[in-house]
């Protein structure tokens, strides 16, 4: 079971459980914005929720209407130097590598602005749901600053080195329709529905083996950095590890008998 504490240790993050699914809030109005407490508490409730065998997924998310969230609290550079800075670097990339290697799916619902360490955090998610009035942008540059939490690396290789110098860069703003076209986004909708696509996308999530996601999902990040025939031996491997598994047995088997597999998990 999902320590409840744990998931609760800052109240700039709402944390609930529905069914499989961790629906993480960020909640620190009026912009949402990240800083040296909601950073390590996100990389723990992550590394908390790896350890509950029970959560396959989780949504990410801004309370209100307006932010999904607009990255760092500028006063915390403005006031802190050098010293701050190394803190919230480390803070910044702590957090958001962990959230990139969680163990099951995740899933950012982009309800608003998503900017710097918002559309970060965003990028550090499997997948990305935005709603049609978002707006996204990398503007560290323009206030002399650079993106920190990996977003140099995460936008490069999802929208190429192009895009991303020009958002980088140039300091472009992107609505939610360019950015599905350049492969920002999987998918934009009208406002209010990023959460619910977000949640129904997650519950799909829990009718996949979670031993097989587990195995899948490495291995497609893997692509990122080595050529495409030197992961066919681990995948192989991976794939005759699944053979061990009590799910193997249980997807083969539902699937022959034209019924609904009941997961082990194991």
């Amino acid at each position: 079971m999902t320590d409840q504490a744990a998931l609760n240790q800052c109240d700039k993050l709402k944390v609930e459980i529905i069914e499989h699914t961790a629906m993480i809030t960020i909640n620190n109005p009026p912009a949402n914005t990240w800083d040296g407490n909601s950073l390590p508490a996100l990389k723990n409730i992550v590394e908390t929720l790896n350890r509950d065998s029970n959560i396959y997924s989780l949504v990410l998310t801004g309370e209100g209407d307006k932010f999904f969230s607009a990255g760092a609290d500028l006063k915390i550079f403005a006031e802190g130097g050098k010293k701050s800075a190394i803190t919230m670097s480390d803070h910044f990339g702590e957090a958001f590598v962990t959230l990139s290697e969680f163990r099951g799916v995740s899933i950012a619902a982009i309800n608003g602005y998503a900017m710097g360490g918002g559309l970060e955090v965003a990028l550090a998610c499997d997948i990305r749901i935005a709603e049609e009035q978002a707006q996204m942008a990398l503007p560290e540059a323009s206030v002399g600053l650079l993106p920190c939490g990996c977003g140099t690396q995460f936008l490069s290789w999802l929208v190429g080195e192009g895009w991303a110098k020009r958002m980088i860069l140039c300091g472009e703003r992107l609505e939610a329709k360019k950015a599905e076209k350049i492969g920002l986004v999987e998918e934009v909708v009208a406002t209010g529905q990023a959460k619910p696509l977000a949640l129904e996308l997650a519950k799909k999530v829990a009718s996949q083996s979670p031993s097989s996601v587990r195995a899948c999902k490495p291995l497609i990040q893997a692509a990122r950095h080595q050529p495409m025939f030197r992961a066919l031996s681990v995948e192989g491997a991976a794939f005759v590890q699944l053979f061990d598994t009590q799910d193997q047995r249980e997807g083969v088997n539902a699937f022959l008998e034209k019924r609904k597999p009941q997961w082990k998990n194991s």
